[in-house]
């Protein structure tokens, strides 16, 4: 006996085909477009985000890398020392300079006065740009926070000072006073007689301080302190200068 059509339902096309022919798979539309459905969380993340950790800032650096960035930065000086170890450069490389200029050796002495000028805008880039004390012993220990591991617990701070630990922190401040002063003594002549020529030890010795250079200048460029750039710029040049006058001018 026949069912009517009107108690059965629309039959569909599938259906209608016959047992064989089985239906195609509706495509995957969530892995050809990115399109994920709400509150999934398999899907939460797209697979180029490395787990959620790209825009991860809390991870701590490399200790090696935060190291020399806060040396490349430095520090207000809020001592007499700290401003001694700052301006003494410029006083040896402008003495240098004097000496130079006074033998007859013009471009020896231009180089030595372009370095002092540097130095004198990174000291005044430190005193004005750089961050205070304060803010270097907080960051140092914002980084010790990061690097310590889950469940270790933080340093219990030292309490006071014994006598032999205090007379041999007395010590140190009084020779971060003088010992700037001692090496401009020394440094001042040797600088008048070297380097005689240009040669492999001549570079070799002025690179680390133009590498540095160079290096603390890009850093102040990326934080925007004009003078410690500007100076470091200066510093670099310098070097280069007093190699290249070397060659023109050697020393008998």
């Amino acid at each position: 006996m026949a069912i009517p059509s009107r108690l059965v339902g629309p039959v569909s096309s599938a259906d209608a085909a016959g047992p064989g022919h089985r239906r195609r798979p509706a495509p995957r539309r969530a892995a050809r477009s990115g399109w994920r459905q709400p509150g999934s969380l398999a899907h939460a993340r797209r697979r180029g985000d490395n787990a959620g950790m790209a825009g991860d800032d809390s991870r701590a650096p490399s200790p090696l890398r935060w190291a020399l960035m806060r040396h490349l930065d430095g520090a207000r000086p809020s001592r007499t020392s700290m401003w001694v170890q700052a301006v003494a450069p410029v006083v040896t490389q402008a003495a240098a300079g004097a000496g130079h200029w006074a033998a007859g050796r013009r471009q020896r002495a231009l180089a030595e006065w372009a370095g002092a000028a540097g130095f004198g805008l990174v000291a005044w880039g430190l005193g004005t740009e750089a961050p205070t004390p304060a803010e270097v012993q907080e960051n140092f220990r914002r980084q010790l926070d990061l690097m310590r591991k889950p469940g270790t617990p933080a340093p219990v701070p030292a309490g006071t000072e014994t006598p032999p630990v205090g007379r041999l922190s007395r010590f140190f401040r009084r020779w971060e006073l003088v010992s700037p002063v001692v090496w401009m003594v020394i440094d001042v002549p040797w600088r008048l007689r070297h380097p005689r020529r240009l040669t492999a030890l001549a570079i070799a010795a002025e690179a680390p301080n133009a590498v540095y250079s160079v290096l603390r200048a890009a850093r102040a460029v990326q934080r925007r302190r004009p003078r410690m750039a500007a100076g470091s710029a200066l510093v670099a040049a310098g070097s280069v200068a007093r190699l290249r006058a070397a060659s023109a001018e050697p020393l008998r």
